[in-house]
Protein backbone atom coordinates (compact mmCIF):
# COMPACT_ATOMS: atom_id res chain seq x y z
CA UNK A 1 0.00 0.00 0.00
CA UNK A 2 0.82 3.79 -0.64
CA UNK A 3 -0.07 6.95 0.72
CA UNK A 4 -2.21 9.12 -1.50
CA UNK A 5 -0.51 12.36 -2.81
CA UNK A 6 -2.55 14.69 -1.67
CA UNK A 7 -3.56 17.90 -2.76
CA UNK A 8 -2.22 21.70 -2.29
CA UNK A 9 -5.16 22.39 0.17
CA UNK A 10 -5.55 19.67 1.74
CA UNK A 11 -1.71 20.32 3.19
CA UNK A 12 -2.26 23.54 3.73
CA UNK A 13 -5.05 23.10 5.90
CA UNK A 14 -2.99 20.00 7.11
CA UNK A 15 -0.15 22.79 8.41
CA UNK A 16 -2.85 25.77 9.06
CA UNK A 17 -2.13 25.32 12.96
CA UNK A 18 1.41 26.06 12.57
CA UNK A 19 0.74 29.78 11.78
CA UNK A 20 -1.29 30.36 15.29
CA UNK A 21 1.44 27.71 17.20
CA UNK A 22 4.17 30.55 15.55
CA UNK A 23 2.66 33.45 15.97
CA UNK A 24 1.87 32.35 19.99
CA UNK A 25 5.99 31.50 20.03
CA UNK A 26 6.98 34.86 17.62
CA UNK A 27 5.41 36.87 20.73
CA UNK A 28 7.73 34.47 22.91
CA UNK A 29 10.98 34.84 21.18
CA UNK A 30 10.59 38.36 20.69
CA UNK A 31 9.25 39.97 23.58
CA UNK A 32 9.63 37.78 26.86
CA UNK A 33 12.96 38.87 27.32
CA UNK A 34 11.88 43.11 27.17
CA UNK A 35 8.85 41.80 29.78
CA UNK A 36 11.50 40.10 31.95
CA UNK A 37 13.63 43.00 31.92
CA UNK A 38 10.79 45.40 32.77
CA UNK A 39 9.91 42.87 35.67
CA UNK A 40 13.64 43.20 36.57
CA UNK A 41 15.99 41.12 35.51
CA UNK A 42 19.19 42.17 34.68
CA UNK A 43 21.12 41.33 30.90
CA UNK A 44 23.27 38.20 32.46
CA UNK A 45 20.23 36.65 34.14
CA UNK A 46 18.11 36.55 31.08
CA UNK A 47 19.10 33.35 29.96
CA UNK A 48 18.31 31.62 32.80
CA UNK A 49 15.33 32.64 32.98
CA UNK A 50 15.00 31.29 29.12
CA UNK A 51 16.12 27.91 30.70
CA UNK A 52 13.04 26.57 31.24
CA UNK A 53 11.61 27.00 27.58
CA UNK A 54 13.84 24.26 26.62
CA UNK A 55 13.70 22.27 29.93
CA UNK A 56 9.75 21.98 29.00
CA UNK A 57 10.66 20.43 25.47
CA UNK A 58 13.06 18.51 26.78
CA UNK A 59 10.58 16.48 29.51
CA UNK A 60 7.70 17.06 27.27
CA UNK A 61 8.35 16.34 23.63
CA UNK A 62 9.42 12.64 23.84
CA UNK A 63 6.30 11.75 26.05
CA UNK A 64 3.65 13.62 23.90
CA UNK A 65 5.48 11.66 20.83
CA UNK A 66 5.19 8.26 22.68
CA UNK A 67 1.72 8.94 23.92
CA UNK A 68 0.50 10.57 20.53
CA UNK A 69 1.89 7.01 18.35
CA UNK A 70 0.30 5.15 20.54
CA UNK A 71 -3.30 7.05 21.17
CA UNK A 72 -6.30 6.50 19.21
CA UNK A 73 -9.97 8.53 19.92
CA UNK A 74 -12.77 9.72 17.79
CA UNK A 75 -10.07 12.87 16.60
CA UNK A 76 -7.33 10.76 15.96
CA UNK A 77 -3.60 10.58 17.26
CA UNK A 78 -1.95 13.79 16.84
CA UNK A 79 -4.91 16.43 17.00
CA UNK A 80 -5.81 15.98 20.43
CA UNK A 81 -2.54 16.60 21.61
CA UNK A 82 -1.83 20.16 19.51
CA UNK A 83 -5.77 20.94 20.62
CA UNK A 84 -4.82 20.77 24.26
CA UNK A 85 -1.68 22.26 23.71
CA UNK A 86 -3.25 25.45 22.24
CA UNK A 87 -5.69 26.02 24.61
CA UNK A 88 -2.85 25.77 27.91
CA UNK A 89 -0.48 27.75 25.08
CA UNK A 90 -3.02 30.47 25.21
CA UNK A 91 -3.51 30.74 29.10
CA UNK A 92 -0.12 31.46 29.31
CA UNK A 93 0.36 34.05 26.59
CA UNK A 94 -2.64 35.77 28.57
CA UNK A 95 -1.17 35.70 31.62
CA UNK A 96 2.27 36.37 30.67
CA UNK A 97 2.70 40.44 30.20
CA UNK A 98 -0.05 40.80 32.82
CA UNK A 99 1.75 38.97 35.51
CA UNK A 100 1.94 41.94 37.99
CA UNK A 101 -1.99 41.00 38.87
CA UNK A 102 -0.37 38.34 40.91
CA UNK A 103 1.95 40.41 42.61
CA UNK A 104 0.12 39.78 45.71
CA UNK A 105 0.68 36.08 45.90
CA UNK A 106 4.47 35.67 44.48
CA UNK A 107 7.00 37.90 42.47
CA UNK A 108 6.15 39.41 39.31
CA UNK A 109 9.69 38.39 37.97
CA UNK A 110 8.97 34.94 39.18
CA UNK A 111 5.49 35.00 37.51
CA UNK A 112 6.71 35.84 34.27
CA UNK A 113 8.86 33.06 33.73
CA UNK A 114 6.26 30.83 35.22
CA UNK A 115 3.98 32.12 32.81
CA UNK A 116 6.95 31.62 30.18
CA UNK A 117 7.46 28.29 31.29
CA UNK A 118 3.58 27.35 30.82
CA UNK A 119 3.74 28.76 27.63
CA UNK A 120 6.42 27.06 26.44
CA UNK A 121 5.54 23.45 27.56
CA UNK A 122 2.05 23.77 25.66
CA UNK A 123 3.95 25.10 22.60
CA UNK A 124 5.42 21.46 22.70
CA UNK A 125 2.61 19.41 23.52
CA UNK A 126 1.69 20.87 20.22
CA UNK A 127 4.69 21.21 18.11
CA UNK A 128 5.89 17.77 17.38
CA UNK A 129 2.40 16.07 16.69
CA UNK A 130 2.53 18.72 13.86
CA UNK A 131 5.63 17.77 12.49
CA UNK A 132 4.77 13.92 13.48
CA UNK A 133 1.44 14.59 11.76
CA UNK A 134 3.29 15.75 8.46
CA UNK A 135 5.36 12.64 7.77
CA UNK A 136 2.55 9.95 8.44
CA UNK A 137 -0.07 11.80 6.23
CA UNK A 138 2.59 12.24 3.50
CA UNK A 139 3.81 10.30 0.20
CA UNK A 140 7.76 10.04 0.51
CA UNK A 141 8.22 13.00 -2.61
CA UNK A 142 5.62 15.24 -0.81
CA UNK A 143 7.52 15.74 2.34
CA UNK A 144 9.74 18.17 1.49
CA UNK A 145 6.89 19.91 0.45
CA UNK A 146 4.87 19.60 3.39
CA UNK A 147 7.73 20.40 6.11
CA UNK A 148 8.16 23.40 3.94
CA UNK A 149 4.34 24.24 3.95
CA UNK A 150 4.86 24.63 7.57
CA UNK A 151 7.49 27.12 7.08
CA UNK A 152 5.84 29.13 5.17
CA UNK A 153 2.83 28.79 7.66
CA UNK A 154 5.43 29.24 10.28
CA UNK A 155 7.13 32.22 8.84
CA UNK A 156 3.83 34.27 8.29
CA UNK A 157 2.21 33.27 11.77
CA UNK A 158 5.54 34.88 13.09
CA UNK A 159 5.61 37.95 10.90
CA UNK A 160 2.49 38.76 12.17
CA UNK A 161 3.27 37.77 16.17
CA UNK A 162 6.40 39.75 15.70
CA UNK A 163 5.05 43.33 14.12
CA UNK A 164 1.89 43.55 15.97
CA UNK A 165 3.20 45.58 18.84
CA UNK A 166 4.47 47.97 16.27
CA UNK A 167 1.29 48.03 14.27
CA UNK A 168 -0.61 48.73 17.30
CA UNK A 169 1.66 51.33 18.33
CA UNK A 170 2.45 53.26 15.09
CA UNK A 171 -1.08 52.83 12.69
CA UNK A 172 -3.24 52.02 15.48
CA UNK A 173 -2.06 54.82 17.97
CA UNK A 174 -1.70 52.20 21.00
CA UNK A 175 0.25 53.08 23.76
CA UNK A 176 4.01 51.68 24.03
CA UNK A 177 4.85 53.59 27.09
CA UNK A 178 5.69 51.46 30.13
CA UNK A 179 3.56 52.96 33.00
CA UNK A 180 5.16 52.49 36.34
CA UNK A 181 7.68 50.31 35.23
CA UNK A 182 4.68 47.76 33.98
CA UNK A 183 4.34 46.41 30.35
CA UNK A 184 3.28 48.57 27.55
CA UNK A 185 -0.30 48.29 26.84
CA UNK A 186 0.86 47.78 22.64
CA UNK A 187 2.15 44.42 24.65
CA UNK A 188 -0.12 43.06 26.41
CA UNK A 189 -3.07 43.43 23.96
CA UNK A 190 -0.93 41.73 21.28
CA UNK A 191 -0.25 38.62 23.87
CA UNK A 192 -4.24 37.89 23.67
CA UNK A 193 -4.92 38.83 20.24
CA UNK A 194 -2.20 35.86 19.77
CA UNK A 195 -3.89 33.65 21.93
CA UNK A 196 -7.45 34.12 19.93
CA UNK A 197 -5.36 33.56 16.53
CA UNK A 198 -3.51 29.99 18.13
CA UNK A 199 -7.25 28.42 19.78
CA UNK A 200 -8.60 29.74 15.78
CA UNK A 201 -5.70 28.01 13.94
CA UNK A 202 -5.65 24.74 15.74
CA UNK A 203 -9.20 24.61 15.11
CA UNK A 204 -9.54 25.17 11.57
CA UNK A 205 -6.77 22.13 11.11
CA UNK A 206 -8.24 19.91 13.49
CA UNK A 207 -11.55 20.44 11.53
CA UNK A 208 -9.98 19.69 8.00
CA UNK A 209 -7.46 16.92 8.86
CA UNK A 210 -7.48 13.16 8.82
CA UNK A 211 -5.50 11.02 9.85
CA UNK A 212 -4.68 7.35 9.09
CA UNK A 213 -5.42 5.05 11.67
CA UNK A 214 -2.24 2.94 13.01
CA UNK A 215 -3.45 -0.24 11.36
CA UNK A 216 -3.03 1.80 7.84
CA UNK A 217 -0.14 3.46 8.78
CA UNK A 218 1.59 -0.44 9.58
CA UNK A 219 0.48 -1.48 6.29
CA UNK A 220 2.40 1.50 5.00
CA UNK A 221 5.67 0.62 6.44
CA UNK A 222 8.82 -0.32 4.84
CA UNK A 223 10.09 -3.64 6.07
CA UNK A 224 13.71 -2.38 4.58
CA UNK A 225 13.62 0.43 7.69
CA UNK A 226 16.41 0.53 10.11
CA UNK A 227 14.28 -0.28 12.71
CA UNK A 228 11.36 -2.64 13.12
CA UNK A 229 7.87 -1.81 14.45
CA UNK A 230 7.10 -2.63 18.15
CA UNK A 231 5.82 -5.82 18.58
CA UNK A 232 4.59 -6.01 22.66
CA UNK A 233 2.80 -3.40 23.94
CA UNK A 234 4.25 0.11 24.00
CA UNK A 235 5.50 1.56 27.43
CA UNK A 236 6.37 4.93 28.26
CA UNK A 237 10.08 3.78 29.13
CA UNK A 238 10.43 2.43 25.59
CA UNK A 239 11.90 6.15 24.39
CA UNK A 240 14.98 5.41 26.50
CA UNK A 241 15.10 1.83 24.18
CA UNK A 242 14.20 3.79 21.20
CA UNK A 243 17.06 6.45 21.82
CA UNK A 244 19.64 4.08 21.72
CA UNK A 245 18.45 2.63 18.53
CA UNK A 246 18.07 5.63 16.72
CA UNK A 247 19.11 5.79 12.99
CA UNK A 248 22.59 6.78 12.04
CA UNK A 249 20.65 9.80 10.12
CA UNK A 250 19.52 11.10 13.36
CA UNK A 251 22.72 10.88 15.10
CA UNK A 252 24.69 12.23 12.45
CA UNK A 253 21.44 15.62 12.07
CA UNK A 254 21.73 15.51 16.00
CA UNK A 255 25.11 17.58 16.02
CA UNK A 256 23.47 19.80 13.04
CA UNK A 257 21.45 20.93 15.43
CA UNK A 258 23.11 21.52 18.35
CA UNK A 259 24.85 23.97 16.80
CA UNK A 260 21.59 25.75 14.92
CA UNK A 261 19.91 26.22 17.87
CA UNK A 262 22.62 27.11 20.10
CA UNK A 263 22.78 29.95 17.37
CA UNK A 264 19.22 30.29 17.62
CA UNK A 265 18.74 30.54 20.81
CA UNK A 266 21.19 32.84 21.76
CA UNK A 267 20.06 35.45 18.65
CA UNK A 268 16.18 35.25 20.94
CA UNK A 269 17.69 36.12 24.11
CA UNK A 270 19.88 38.94 23.73
CA UNK A 271 18.92 40.89 20.03
CA UNK A 272 16.54 43.21 22.40
CA UNK A 273 19.54 44.51 24.99
CA UNK A 274 22.17 43.96 21.94
CA UNK A 275 19.98 46.59 19.47
CA UNK A 276 19.10 48.56 22.67
CA UNK A 277 22.85 49.37 23.57
CA UNK A 278 24.86 48.77 20.44
CA UNK A 279 22.72 50.58 17.73
CA UNK A 280 20.01 52.85 19.71
CA UNK A 281 23.26 53.61 22.35
CA UNK A 282 21.18 53.27 25.32
CA UNK A 283 22.50 52.11 28.69
CA UNK A 284 22.97 48.73 29.61
CA UNK A 285 20.87 49.01 32.89
CA UNK A 286 17.98 51.00 30.60
CA UNK A 287 14.97 49.18 30.47
CA UNK A 288 11.85 51.19 30.66
CA UNK A 289 12.70 54.43 29.31
CA UNK A 290 10.24 55.57 25.82
CA UNK A 291 14.16 54.94 23.74
CA UNK A 292 13.75 51.35 24.81
CA UNK A 293 10.61 50.46 24.13
CA UNK A 294 11.15 51.87 21.09
CA UNK A 295 14.00 49.73 20.49
CA UNK A 296 12.08 46.72 21.90
CA UNK A 297 9.66 47.50 19.07
CA UNK A 298 11.98 47.56 16.31
CA UNK A 299 13.50 44.31 17.25
CA UNK A 300 9.87 42.98 16.63
CA UNK A 301 9.98 44.59 13.10
CA UNK A 302 13.37 42.78 12.41
CA UNK A 303 12.12 39.46 13.67
CA UNK A 304 9.31 40.08 11.59
CA UNK A 305 11.92 40.44 8.55
CA UNK A 306 13.42 37.24 9.11
CA UNK A 307 10.11 35.11 9.65
CA UNK A 308 8.71 37.08 6.13
CA UNK A 309 11.58 35.87 4.49
CA UNK A 310 11.49 32.69 5.93
CA UNK A 311 7.54 32.31 4.52
CA UNK A 312 8.77 33.56 1.19
CA UNK A 313 11.93 31.44 1.18
CA UNK A 314 10.04 27.97 1.93
CA UNK A 315 8.41 28.28 -1.08
CA UNK A 316 11.77 28.07 -3.07
CA UNK A 317 12.85 25.26 -0.95
CA UNK A 318 11.38 22.31 -2.26
CA UNK A 319 12.48 23.35 -5.77
CA UNK A 320 15.95 23.83 -4.75
CA UNK A 321 16.29 20.59 -2.49
CA UNK A 322 15.28 18.62 -6.09
CA UNK A 323 17.78 20.40 -7.66
CA UNK A 324 20.98 20.55 -5.80
CA UNK A 325 20.02 18.18 -3.10
CA UNK A 326 18.66 18.98 0.84
CA UNK A 327 21.81 18.69 2.11
CA UNK A 328 23.77 21.40 0.10
CA UNK A 329 20.60 23.42 0.21
CA UNK A 330 20.98 23.26 3.91
CA UNK A 331 24.80 23.76 4.20
CA UNK A 332 24.54 27.38 1.67
CA UNK A 333 21.12 28.34 4.36
CA UNK A 334 23.06 28.10 7.66
CA UNK A 335 26.26 29.58 5.74
CA UNK A 336 24.11 32.63 5.22
CA UNK A 337 22.62 33.07 8.70
CA UNK A 338 25.66 32.82 10.40
CA UNK A 339 27.33 35.22 8.36
CA UNK A 340 24.27 37.76 8.63
CA UNK A 341 24.50 37.24 12.58
CA UNK A 342 28.09 38.53 12.76
CA UNK A 343 27.18 41.58 10.15
CA UNK A 344 25.32 42.79 12.54
CA UNK A 345 27.99 44.13 14.44
CA UNK A 346 28.72 45.99 11.94
CA UNK A 347 25.61 47.73 11.37
CA UNK A 348 25.08 51.14 13.20
CA UNK A 349 21.69 51.86 12.24
CA UNK A 350 18.39 50.36 12.78
CA UNK A 351 17.23 50.32 9.09
CA UNK A 352 20.45 48.74 7.65
CA UNK A 353 19.81 45.89 10.72
CA UNK A 354 16.90 44.79 8.43
CA UNK A 355 19.50 43.74 5.60
CA UNK A 356 21.32 41.19 7.93
CA UNK A 357 17.60 39.55 8.93
CA UNK A 358 16.65 38.68 5.15
CA UNK A 359 20.05 36.16 5.49
CA UNK A 360 18.79 34.97 8.78
CA UNK A 361 15.83 34.09 7.25
CA UNK A 362 16.84 32.05 4.50
CA UNK A 363 18.62 29.51 7.18
CA UNK A 364 15.46 30.35 9.56
CA UNK A 365 13.72 28.34 7.21
CA UNK A 366 15.69 25.63 6.17
CA UNK A 367 16.32 24.68 9.93
CA UNK A 368 12.48 24.85 10.19
CA UNK A 369 12.15 22.00 6.67
CA UNK A 370 15.15 20.90 5.92
CA UNK A 371 16.12 18.49 8.85
CA UNK A 372 13.26 17.28 9.07
CA UNK A 373 12.76 15.99 5.58
CA UNK A 374 15.73 14.35 5.75
CA UNK A 375 15.17 12.29 9.22
CA UNK A 376 11.47 11.05 8.12
CA UNK A 377 12.72 8.80 5.60
CA UNK A 378 14.68 6.68 8.35
CA UNK A 379 11.91 6.78 10.53
CA UNK A 380 8.81 4.03 10.57
CA UNK A 381 5.63 4.97 10.73
CA UNK A 382 4.90 3.50 13.48
CA UNK A 383 7.83 5.44 15.58
CA UNK A 384 7.48 8.71 13.75
CA UNK A 385 6.18 10.61 16.74
CA UNK A 386 8.85 9.70 19.15
CA UNK A 387 11.66 9.59 16.92
CA UNK A 388 10.39 13.36 16.07
CA UNK A 389 10.20 13.92 20.39
CA UNK A 390 13.70 12.48 20.68
CA UNK A 391 15.01 14.44 17.88
CA UNK A 392 13.82 17.56 19.66
CA UNK A 393 16.76 16.30 22.12
CA UNK A 394 19.02 17.78 20.24
CA UNK A 395 17.15 20.92 20.15
CA UNK A 396 16.67 21.97 23.53
CA UNK A 397 19.89 20.91 25.16
CA UNK A 398 21.87 23.26 23.12
CA UNK A 399 19.18 25.83 24.45
CA UNK A 400 19.75 24.72 27.81
CA UNK A 401 23.86 24.59 27.39
CA UNK A 402 23.20 28.38 26.01
CA UNK A 403 20.95 29.09 28.81
CA UNK A 404 23.48 28.10 31.65
CA UNK A 405 26.58 29.37 30.01
CA UNK A 406 25.03 32.24 27.86
CA UNK A 407 24.31 34.75 30.59
CA UNK A 408 28.37 34.52 32.40
CA UNK A 409 29.85 34.70 29.06
CA UNK A 410 28.08 37.83 28.23
CA UNK A 411 28.61 39.37 31.97
CA UNK A 412 32.33 38.31 32.65
CA UNK A 413 33.52 37.90 28.64
CA UNK A 414 31.77 40.25 26.97
CA UNK A 415 31.46 42.74 29.45
CA UNK A 416 27.34 42.81 29.32
CA UNK A 417 27.77 43.89 25.70
CA UNK A 418 25.07 41.52 24.20
CA UNK A 419 26.29 42.29 20.67
CA UNK A 420 29.00 39.64 20.89
CA UNK A 421 26.36 37.36 22.09
CA UNK A 422 24.97 37.29 18.63
CA UNK A 423 28.11 37.16 16.92
CA UNK A 424 28.97 34.14 18.71
CA UNK A 425 25.20 32.58 17.11
CA UNK A 426 26.33 33.21 13.89
CA UNK A 427 29.44 31.76 14.65
CA UNK A 428 27.44 28.41 16.27
CA UNK A 429 25.65 28.22 12.25
CA UNK A 430 29.02 28.36 10.10
CA UNK A 431 29.92 25.63 12.21
CA UNK A 432 26.09 23.28 11.87
CA UNK A 433 26.71 24.21 8.38
CA UNK A 434 30.13 22.72 8.15
CA UNK A 435 28.82 19.25 10.11
CA UNK A 436 25.69 18.87 7.68
CA UNK A 437 28.41 17.15 4.98
CA UNK A 438 28.51 13.93 7.43
CA UNK A 439 24.54 13.57 7.09
CA UNK A 440 23.36 10.47 5.29
CA UNK A 441 20.13 11.53 3.67
CA UNK A 442 18.24 7.90 3.06
CA UNK A 443 15.26 9.05 1.00
CA UNK A 444 17.01 12.18 -0.76
CA UNK A 445 15.52 12.81 -4.04
CA UNK A 446 18.78 13.04 -5.63
CA UNK A 447 20.17 10.26 -3.67
CA UNK A 448 21.00 8.11 -6.46
CA UNK A 449 24.03 10.89 -7.14
CA UNK A 450 24.29 12.47 -4.04
CA UNK A 451 26.26 15.73 -4.35
CA UNK A 452 27.45 15.86 -0.83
Amino acid sequence: MEKRKLGFWEIWNMSFGFLGIQMGFALQNGFASRILQTFGAEVHELSWFWIVAPLMGLIVQPIVGHYSDNTWTKLGRRRPFFLVGAVLASVGLILMPQADIFTAVFPTLWVGAGMLMIMDASFNIAMEPFRALIADNLHTDQRTLGFSMQTVLIGFGAVIGSWLPYVLTNWLGVSNESVNNGVPLNLTLSFIIGAAILVLTIIITVATTKEYTPQELKAFEDPANEIPAPVNKPRLTDIFTDFRHMPVTMRQLSWVQFFSWFGLFGMWVFTTPAIAHHIYGLAIEDTSSQAYNDAGDWVGVLFGVYNLVAGIFAFALPVIAKNIGRKLTHTISLIIGGISLISIYFVSDEYWAILPMIGVGIAWASILAMPYAILAGSIPPLKMGVYMGIFNFFIVIPQIINALIGGPMVKYLYNNDAIFAIVTSGVSLIIAAMLVFRVKDVDDLKSNSEIL
